[in-house]
């Protein structure tokens, strides 16, 4: 039954995500670090399994994403002068526990429905569109399109990145959140992990952390 499960994961990856077989290959990324996971469980973005485990390599989907991004942006805080009536999402009911996360990525724009407002919570994402929307939360530099190019051509599988994503993942790669294997593959249609997303977080809590203070250097006096 479970090699049959698989078999279907894989054939529906393979119809929505064409350039997925294009990325299968024996290199993968580095499992993402105690020391990253540790972070993002301290700081409360990601949680334990109640077994005490975290499983990095499970699947991250929508619905988790777009709770894990309220948590970590405070994005409740962005709902000011925003529609207070609720969205009507068909296959999000108010007793979906991510119901009220859900409600704010929409309507701050951080995640968008699909056809007829639809947001498929249990949808798992790839590597692309989970980058893409952690960019948007945290904001997309306007780059012109030569600088997204340069910024991207390092990296070998760069072309598989949707266009959609392009000027999103460029943004992320030039803060340092992306994780890549030894070759400098991003994997962009790969479904991203909690792995993967707890690497990102570790990296954006890193970048907000004060600096250290530059010491006061005492005056010389003139003579």
């Amino acid at each position: 039954m479970k090699k049959i499960l698989g078999m279907l994961t894989l054939i529906t990856l393979l119809q929505t995500y064409p350039s997925f077989a294009q990325e299968q290959s024996t290199e993968t990324i580095p499992v993402t670090s105690s020391e990253y996971i540790q972070k993002v469980v301290d700081y409360k973005l990601m949680n334990n399994f109640s077994d005490g485990q975290f499983y990095p390599d499970k699947l991250i989907s929508r619905a988790e994403l777009a709770s894990i991004l309220v948590k970590a942006f405070n994005l409740d805080k962005r709902l000011i002068n925003q529609q207070e009536q609720s969205i009507f999402v068909p296959d999000v009911p108010i007793s979906n526990s991510a119901y009220q996360d859900i409600q704010i990525v929409l309507k701050t724009e951080i995640m968008k429905g699909y056809r007829g407002n639809m947001f498929f919570p249990n949808q798992k994402v790839t590597r692309a569109e989970g980058l893409a929307i952690f960019a948007q939360a945290y904001g997309v530099f306007q780059f012109s399109d030569d600088t997204v190019n340069e910024i991207l051509t390092p990296y070998p599988d760069a072309k598989n990145i949707p266009d959609w994503a392009r000027k999103a993942i460029a943004t992320v790669i030039t803060e340092g959140f992306v994780n890549t294997d030894t070759q400098g593959n991003i994997y962009p249609l790969r479904p991203m992990t909690r792995g993967d997303l707890a690497y990102v977080l570790s990296k954006y809590l890193q970048r907000q952390q004060k600096q250290p203070e530059m010491p006061i250097v005492p005056e010389v006096p003139s003579f």
